[in-house]
Parts: C-alpha cells; sequence; structure tokens
C-alpha cells in the first residue's frame, strides 16, 4: 500500500506532474518537486516564524516560515498548506496564492531541496497550539527585526527561507498587502 505522504510529486518547471517518488529517495537524487511554503502575519505585520524541531529528518533546530511542505497528490498547494498548518500549529487560518519560485539547496546531511514552490500568505492573530514533533518554538518578528536578523545570522535559518524572504518582500512591496 502506498502512503501517500511518503510519496512526492517529481514536476518539470512549469509544475507539470511527470512522476512520483518517495520523499527520501526524491531529496537523495535532488529532483524537482512541488512543494509549497506558507507565510502567517498577525494584524501589525509581523510575521510568524517556527523554529523546527530538532526531530525533523532535515535543518533542525533553524529557523524558518510558518510552514512548508508537500502536498499530497489528491492536494491543492492551498489545500496541502491549509492541513499542514493545522498539524504543526495547531491553527486555522486561510491563504491565498503569492507567487511561486523554483530553488535548490544543498541541506545539512546529504539530502538536497529542489523544489518547485508555491507561496501561500494567511493571517492569524490567535493562539498557537504547535505540534512539538514538528515545532521547536514560535514566534512573531517584525519584518524589519527579521531582515536585519538573517543578514547578521545567516546561520540560524533554513536555506529556502533564505531564498524566499526577499522574494517575499519584492512581492510584499508590488502589492502592498501581506493577504
Amino acid at each position: 500500500m502506498v502512503i501517500e505522504e511518503h510519496y512526492l510529486t517529481l514536476v518539470n518547471e512549469n509544475d507539470e506532474p511527470v512522476g512520483y517518488m518517495e520523499k527520501m529517495e526524491v531529496h537523495r537524487k535532488a529532483l524537482l518537486h512541488r512543494a509549497f511554503s506558507v507565510f502567517i502575519f498577525n494584524g501589525r505585520g509581523d510575521m510568524l516564524l517556527q523554529r523546527r524541531s530538532v526531530k525533523k529528518y532535515h535543518s533542525g533546530g533553524l529557523w524558518t516560515n510558518a510552514c512548508c511542505s508537500h502536498p499530497y497528490r489528491s492536494e491543492t498547494p492551498e489545500q496541502a498548506a491549509v492541513r499542514r498548518v493545522r498539524e504543526e500549529l495547531g491553527i486555522e487560518v486561510e491563504v491565498t496564492p503569492a507567487f511561486s519560485f523554483i530553488y535548490k539547496a544543498a541541506l545539512d546531511n546529504g539530502l538536497t531541496e529542489y523544489e518547485f514552490d508555491h507561496v501561500l500568505i494567511g493571517k492569524y492573530e490567535g493562539p498557537i497550539n504547535a505540534n512539538a514533533d514538528e515545532v521547536g518554538d514560535h514566534r512573531y518578528m517584525a519584518m524589519g527585526e527579521l531582515k536585519n536578523s538573517l543578514r547578521d545570522h545567516p546561520e540560524k535559518y533554513t536555506a529556502w527561507f533564505k531564498i524566499a524572504f526577499p522574494l517575499l518582500e519584492q512581492h510584499l512591496s508590488t502589492t502592498g498587502s501581506v493577504a
């Protein structure tokens, strides 16, 4: 029996599915696959960050955006984002597609992320009930403070977050809104 969460959708550079493969094999072989990144903001415009659990199979203990993962075959990136935010942070949030980009980054354990990443934005005010197996810590941070922290302490952040953040800043500067 195929367990959907263990298989990723391989895509071409136009985000068209070209196959499916087991998650760890995809990361070992550095194959392009579909992913999503969720950026959540509070009413003041501060960004919600999570520090990945040290139990994660890569990038454990590093700070990153609110949530990122891979959609199941049967899901759109938006559906998957809502599901994973609920699973990781214990909250319900609506997300809006913002933009997508492709990136490739070597990880800390011989794996490589090569993703067609769908970026989604949401707003949330309220308590967070994070899953300790997924999230080691969380906090909101002002965009300017976060930009300075990324510049001064890049080693504290995930590879994809360092790539996505300036793209998100550019998107927000052209749209004038966080959601």
